[in-house]
């Protein structure tokens, strides 16, 4: 039995248009993400067969695998969540994501140099990666990650909370190479009811990391 199954999505293909049109999302998930999930159960077991066979001479290549699908998996299962075609704005007291607004404040100053902030982290990755929201456990507060791939450049412990997808094939059929489009587009489906609850739950898990003293 798989260790890791493709999640259904919260919505259907059309709901997020025009930000991002229907063929883009049926690819996104039924094709991308999926690849990700049998990527990260393939490896899985290609380990356990180098464990029995005691047969190590791939275990680099190995373990980097397990990281880039099983990094994808859950970052595309975030991002998904992460979007309503009712989203946008930014977060408000007077839409219950009072705490949310507060830490944003808080680590960046304001809203608009967070919203700069993630948009140009997202927007001048190098090649395939991810702009990343995250709750940094160490300091109580919020941080932007700029993510390369899945897993590249993480701060070890920090919880996604938000994520902005920039690999090309989260919009040129619809956006061509212009990234910079997609990702200012991008502010207009956030779906901050969800993130606020991520945010949440990355507070009440005081144990996440177990430092010496």
């Amino acid at each position: 039995m798989a260790t890791y199954t493709l999640p259904e999505l919260p919505y259907d293909y059309a709901a997020l248009e025009p930000v991002i049109n229907p063929q883009i999302i049926e690819l996104h998930h039924d094709k991308h993400h999926a690849a990700y999930v049998k990527g990260a159960n393939d490896t899985l077991e290609q380990l356990e067969e180098a464990r029995d066979k005691e047969a190590w001479g791939a275990i680099n290549g190995l373990q980097k695998n397990l990281a880039f699908h099983l990094s994808g998996h859950i970052l595309h299962s975030i991002y998904w969540h992460n979007m309503t075609g009712d989203g946008g704005g930014e977060p408000l007291a007077a839409d219950g994501v009072g705490d949310l607004a507060d830490a944003i404040t808080e680590s960046f100053g304001n809203f608009a140099g967070f919203k700069s902030q993630l948009t140009k982290a997202s927007a001048t990755t190098q090649g395939s990666g991810w702009g990343v929201l995250a709750y940094e456990p160490l300091s109580g507060k919020l941080i932007v990650e700029q993510v390369y791939d899945h897993q590249g450049n993480v701060g070890q412990g920090s919880v996604p909370i938000l994520v902005f997808d920039a690999w090309e094939h989260a919009f040129y059929l619809q956006y061509k190479n212009q990234k910079v489009d997609f990702i200012e587009a991008m502010w207009r489906v956030v779906n901050w009811q969800d993130v606020a609850k991520r945010y949440a739950a990355a507070k009440e898990r005081t144990d996440v990391l177990l430092l010496a003293p």
